[in-house]
């Protein structure tokens, strides 16, 4: 078993079946430190640490074969809770470019409904194909479910941290696209909390298929 360091996760390998994705208030480096000191298991596909542009907080993004989702080695390697997704539709443009900034956005449900988690996601497909032009600095979004039901995340690349910003401005109304179809996605039922929060890719280790 060979792992490389790659530019990010690959979202389209077919050997993955379960993501674990833990926020931490340790540092990046701290969570390398201790990730170099944790054997490479079997089932893990891949081991991503990003830090937070505002310098808070760490993520850890993870790739697991199917059964082999050790929650226990992330929240030891961590320090926080992780909490578990799979993948369920993602975008992205034809020539992408290499991202400068992530963009996770998280969105948690009033109750467990995996119906809903998918309908939100497909509205927001909706929204983005209304768009006239393609929002300047996009690359790719990648939306995950959570197997309990209750959670979305969007793991969005982005050209630049500003290009970001910039595409929330245009909008004038906290959304990355100014059609008016993202008001179906603004007022979509049983949304009890939303929110994003930008990162930079620091280290993605990666198992070769």
């Amino acid at each position: 078993m060979t792992v490389n360091q790659v530019v990010r996760p690959d979202f389209a390998r077919t050997d993955v079946d379960a993501v674990l994705v833990a926020e931490t208030g340790l540092g990046s480096a701290e969570v390398l430190v201790r990730l170099e000191n944790e054997p490479w298991p079997v089932g893990l596909v891949s081991f991503s640490v990003l830090a937070s542009t505002d310098g808070e907080a760490s993520l850890v993004y993870t790739q697991w074969a199917a059964g082999a989702a050790d929650a226990e080695l992330v929240r030891r390697v961590a320090g926080g809770e992780p909490v578990e997704y799979r993948l369920y539709r993602s975008g992205k443009r034809g020539n992408a470019a290499i991202p400068g900034c992530v963009v996770v956005v998280s969105v948690e449900f009033d109750g467990a409904d995996a119906q809903r988690q998918r309908r939100w996601v497909d509205t927001v497909f909706g929204a983005m194909a209304s768009e006239d032009k393609p929002v300047p600095g996009g690359i790719s979004g990648h939306f995950h479910v959570s197997t309990d039901g209750t959670r979305v995340l969007n793991y969005a690349e982005w050209a630049d941290e500003q290009s970001h910003r910039d595409a929330l401005a245009a909008s004038g109304r906290g959304t990355v696209g100014v059609s008016d179809e993202w008001q179906k996605v603004q007022e979509f039922p049983g949304v009890r909390d939303s929110g994003f929060r930008r990162y930079r890719m620091v280290r993605s280790l990666s198992r070769t298929a």
